[in-house]
This record gives C-alpha cells, sequence and structure tokens, in this order.
C-alpha cells in the first residue's frame, strides 16, 4: 500500500483489483472491473461541498500510467483552484445536451423522428439540469433511480454490446428513424410486440407507457398542435387483444414460521453483513430496500429516534420511527466507522450499496443449494409481511399505511394532513418485540440451507 504504482503491478492486476497511488500522485487509483477494463480514476473531496467525488481520467493502456499521472496534476490544481471536476464534466454533458436540444428545435426544416421526440422528452421533462455555476437543480419529473429506468426503456443502456441490440432491440432500434409524421399505430403495435414477444411484457407495458407520454409532451412544439398520437390507437389494440402488459401483483407474505427460520437463517447466510443488516433494517421499519440502503447517517437523529426519509418513491419526504432494534441495529453499525456518509457503504466509500446485490447474492446462493428453504420471496415481500402483521397486531389502518409511506387517497388526502408519527412509534415498536419473540432456537435448522 506505501508503494507507488508501477507498470508492472497495475499489468498483473486481476479482475476486481483496486490500486492506489502514493505520494505527489494520491488520490490517483486503478482498477480492472470484471470484464477486464482497467481504468484510471482519481478520488477527492470536492471543494463545493467536502463530499467524496470520484473522475474517470482515462482507460488503460489507451493511456499510460505517466500520462494519468501528468493529467492527475491538472486536475488537482483545478481543484484547488475550487472547481469540482466531476460535478464541472456533468455541467459540460448537460451544455451539450441543450447545444443539441437548441439545434433540434431551431432546424425545424428537417424531420422529427422518433429518436428525437424521445431525447427531447427525457432532457427537457424526465431529467434533472444543471445551473450555468454548476449546481445540480433537482427538478425532473423522476427520482434518479426512475430518471436512470426510463432512459433505459425507451433508449437502451449505453453500454449494451451490438450483438445485445441485435437480440434484445429496443423502441429506439426498432422505430428511432422513423419520421414522426409517417408513423402509424401498426408501425407501434409491431415494435412493442416484438418486446412482448421476448417475454418482457412488463417492458413492453412500460414502454408504451413513456413513448405516449413522450409524443404528449412533444404535441404543440416539435409536433404540430394537431398532431395525432399513434399510441393511444395503439393502446386500445392491446386491450381488445387482452394482452396483459403489466406484471400480476405479488401477495406473498412471510408467516411468522418463516420469519422465525429468515431471522435465524441471516446471520448464517452468504449475504454480505451489510446485506444481512439491511434486510433486518427493512423487517423492523417497513421500508423500501431501495431507501435503506441509500440512507445516510446525517439524516439519522438518535437524539430524536427517527430517521428523515427524503429520497422517496412517492416524493414525499417522512419521518421514520425507530424502535429501540432499530436504534441498537444503527448505533452497532455507527460505530464500525464514523469517517462513511452512507449507512451502508460500498467498500471503496464512494457511495452505498446497491439494491440489486440483493438479487444477485440470492440467485448464487440458490445456484449453490445454500439459499433458505422456504417459499420463494424477494426483499420487497418484506415490506408486504409488514404490513400485513402489523395488521394481525390490531393495529389501525391509517396508522399502518402512514408506516409504509403510503399517501392518502381522494378527499383524505387533502384535508387530513396529520402524519401518525407518535402512533407510528408506538406500533413499529409493537411490531419490533413480536420480531424478538421470533428469535429462537430451531430444533432442526439444517433445512434452513437447503435451496427450495
Amino acid at each position: 500500500m506505501n508503494k507507488p504504482l508501477s507498470d508492472v503491478a497495475i499489468k498483473k492486476m486481476r479482475s476486481g483489483d483496486s490500486k492506489a497511488d502514493v505520494g505527489e500522485n494520491s488520490g490517483l487509483r486503478v482498477t480492472r472491473s470484471k470484464t477486464g477494463i482497467t481504468r484510471f480514476w482519481y478520488r477527492y473531496r470536492s471543494p463545493l461541498n467536502n463530499q467524496l467525488r470520484e473522475y474517470t481520467v482515462g482507460y488503460y493502456p489507451h493511456i499510460s500510467l505517466a500520462e494519468a499521472r501528468v493529467l492527475l496534476r491538472g486536475l488537482k490544481a483545478k481543484r484547488l483552484a475550487g472547481t469540482c471536476i466531476a460535478t464541472e464534466a456533468k455541467v459540460q454533458k448537460t451544455q451539450l445536451k441543450e447545444e443539441q436540444r437548441s439545434r433540434l428545435i431551431c432546424d425545424r426544416q428537417s424531420q422529427v423522428t422518433v429518436r428525437v421526440v424521445i431525447e427531447r422528452y427525457l432532457m427537457d421533462y424526465i431529467e434533472d439540469k444543471f445551473a450555468p455555476g454548476g449546481k445540480l437543480i433537482r427538478n425532473g419529473a423522476r427520482q434518479p433511480k426512475g430518471q436512470r429506468e426510463v432512459s433505459n426503456l425507451l433508449m437502451g443502456s449505453r453500454r449494451r454490446r451490438s450483438d445485445q441490440k441485435a437480440n434484445k432491440p429496443m423502441l429506439v432500434d426498432l422505430i428511432g428513424d422513423i419520421a414522426m409524421e409517417d408513423l402509424t399505430h401498426r408501425q407501434v403495435i409491431d415494435a412493442i410486440q416484438t418486446i412482448y414477444d421476448r417475454g418482457a411484457n412488463v417492458s413492453a407495458g412500460n414502454v408504451l407507457r413513456e413513448f405516449t407520454s413522450a409524443v404528449d409532451f412533444s404535441i404543440g412544439d416539435l409536433l404540430p398542435d394537431d398532431h395525432v398520437n399513434p399510441c393511444h390507437q395503439a393502446k386500445s389494440t392491446f386491450k381488445r387483444k387482452k394482452l396483459a402488459l403489466s406484471s400480476t401483483p405479488r401477495k406473498r407474505v412471510l408467516t411468522d414460521a418463516e420469519l422465525r427460520k429468515l431471522l435465524n437463517w441471516l446471520p448464517i447466510s452468504r449475504y454480505s453483513y451489510a446485506q444481512q443488516q439491511a434486510l433486518k433494517l427493512a423487517l423492523m421499519t417497513g421500508c423500501r430496500t431501495g431507501e435503506i440502503v441509500s440512507a445516510q447517517w446525517a439524516d439519522i437523529s438518535f437524539k430524536d429516534q427517527f430517521w428523515h426519509l427524503q429520497d422517496t418513491k412517492t416524493g414525499i419526504e417522512r419521518y421514520v420511527q425507530l424502535s429501540r432494534q432499530a436504534l441498537d441495529l444503527l448505533q452497532q453499525l455507527r460505530s464500525i466507522d464514523l469517517s462513511v456518509e452512507y449507512v451502508f457503504p460500498r467498500q471503496d466509500g464512494a457511495t452505498h450499496i446497491e439494491q440489486k446485490r440483493f438479487t444477485e447474492s440470492a440467485w448464487h446462493m440458490r445456484l449453490k443449494g445454500v439459499f433458505l428453504a422456504i417459499d420463494p420471496w424477494t426483499p420487497h415481500d418484506l415490506r408486504r409481511t409488514v404490513r400485513t402483521g402489523l395488521a394481525r397486531l390490531q393495529c389501525p389502518f391509517e396508522i399502518g399505511e402512514a408506516i409504509l409511506g403510503h399517501a392518502k387517497k381522494g378527499i383524505e388526502g387533502t384535508y387530513n394532513l396529520h402524519r401518525y408519527d407518535q402512533e407510528a412509534k408506538v406500533w413499529l415498536q409493537k411490531w419490533n418485540d413480536h420480531l424478538d419473540c421470533l428469535y429462537e432456537k430451531e430444533d432442526d435448522q439444517s433445512t434452513s440451507r437447503i435451496v427450495t
């Protein structure tokens, strides 16, 4: 760890390895991904908010170690001058998008294609923007995760290889170059049917919904006021065909017997320690696992015993009440490393663990025959289990819904603005006391290590 980087050391790196330079070149790191890509990157604290940031310097061997060090010195000089390099790069990217958008608007004589409509929809409506000074403005119609999902639905991931595009074409691959004035509802149907036929019925429905919104968004701007959106007729056709373009709502709830097995199995499972504690916290609070893994210590109040949850699926912030058991769990995690920003940080500390790692870990455990031997379940089923368990304990409906953060509907949502914080605290404590009763040794724990 105290030796400077060398070309020999970089060439000997294996997949997943990461090394850091020292001395005057400290901050320069090199990582080799599982796909064999070797990346130089600069890790630093932003002069804007003192948060850890990272910036890709280049890829080895396209640039050498010596060249990376030269670039590093320039980046450090920018940082000392008060510039956040990563933020500057995002601003430049946003400016490029704005220039592209301006060219699209100014060049009204050119044909407006499906691709142009989708790009405009993403840039002007779905995604966040940057102010001229580099400040991120959270004015996108979706949360950051939702922004990525919509972009991937309509445009596909930028990381897709050419063979993946051929096997799994996205909407822009199928009809992206067709002029909107020539697009018919039959072409929309054929494109959605292609996605549906590969077994992705939910994705097909989501693509049709988002593309419909994209075309409606462009009418009166890129498209004339009297433009007829062919997606609406396509939707009617799918409805007449009775093709299900949505998923069947899950109804999986873990019984107390299954919860007992789960709670006794988690500490010996092959989930990472952070994943184990995150799943426990999901059971203790009823929060979504995506909300839990992105939790930050700045939002946890041990004194007032709540977690200020700001980034929610509904976009409405709330205060998650913490039981004694949840506070104990969080205090144990806090004692591990006082310098990290996230409650469940990645090993490099740059950000938090990813929600998708739960599914990946479960898949590997099932493959090796060491997953919990109960009916198949997902992390989100724990949220449904909490809500059902509260109802079994006679928790009033309004309080149970408030614990899960469900928005009130109809006239009640307009006039009843009470948040039930104190009531939620009482019932979450009752639920956690109930979970404590399930922590007992089973007569035969061997079955809990066999895959169903």
